[in-house]
């Protein structure tokens, strides 16, 4: 069978933060029509979040931090969403479990692996692994916030699980990985729906 997808040309729009690039490609349709397209990808790397959940008080660890896209479309631009990072190249797990550190200030214990996403896949190369851990009040090793130097200015939020499940119904909490993360571990924890 002929490939569908040639790439023909790629060119750097922006190579700062990330990168941003626009594809030229010949794409062989189902019909077998052959067309041009151009798409334009953005790429920072890939990433892991996690859901930190203590089970003798039924709460969770999120954070809330300002997204500039978010303000831009009729948002107030505070997000709250679970720790995530990207991989600095270090494995998955080792990035959740150093961003938990860095951005919560606990050490987590029972890393559980629930699956691994593109976020946007029509524009944005990232992938995400998604986790879920224990943590407890005994596991707080810092204060949390983040990493000044890298422009992170986080508000660490400890709250039970299930407000959280209503904050994901209510649509307060309106981050994919942290929804799909609140709906994980509802699984685990064999709740019915709200």
């Amino acid at each position: 069978m002929k490939r569908r997808v040639v790439i023909e040309q790629v060119e750097p729009l922006s190579h700062r933060w990330a990168k941003l690039d626009r594809y030229t490609i010949r794409y062989t349709r189902q019909d077998g029509r052959e067309e041009v397209q151009q798409r334009e990808v953005h790429d920072h790397g890939h990433g892991a979040a996690v859901l930190p959940y203590d089970a003798s008080r039924g709460t969770v660890l999120l954070v809330r931090q300002f997204r500039l896209p978010a303000y831009l479309h009729d948002h107030d631009g505070f997000i709250i969403e679970c720790c995530a990072g990207l991989l600095d190249g270090d494995d998955p797990a080792q990035c959740a479990k150093r961003e938990a550190e860095e951005e919560l200030g606990f050490r987590l214990a029972n890393l559980r692996f629930m699956t691994t996403v593109y976020s946007t896949p029509g524009a944005v190369t990232e992938r995400l692994s998604l986790f879920i851990a224990d943590y407890d009040l005994a596991s707080r090793v810092g204060a949390g916030g983040g990493a000044a130097h890298e422009g992170e200015d986080i508000e660490v939020l400890e709250i039970a699980f299930d407000e959280m499940r209503r904050m994901v119904q209510d649509g307060r909490i309106v981050d994919a990985k942290t929804v799909l993360l609140s709906l994980f571990l509802e699984r685990e924890l064999g709740l019915p729906p709200l």
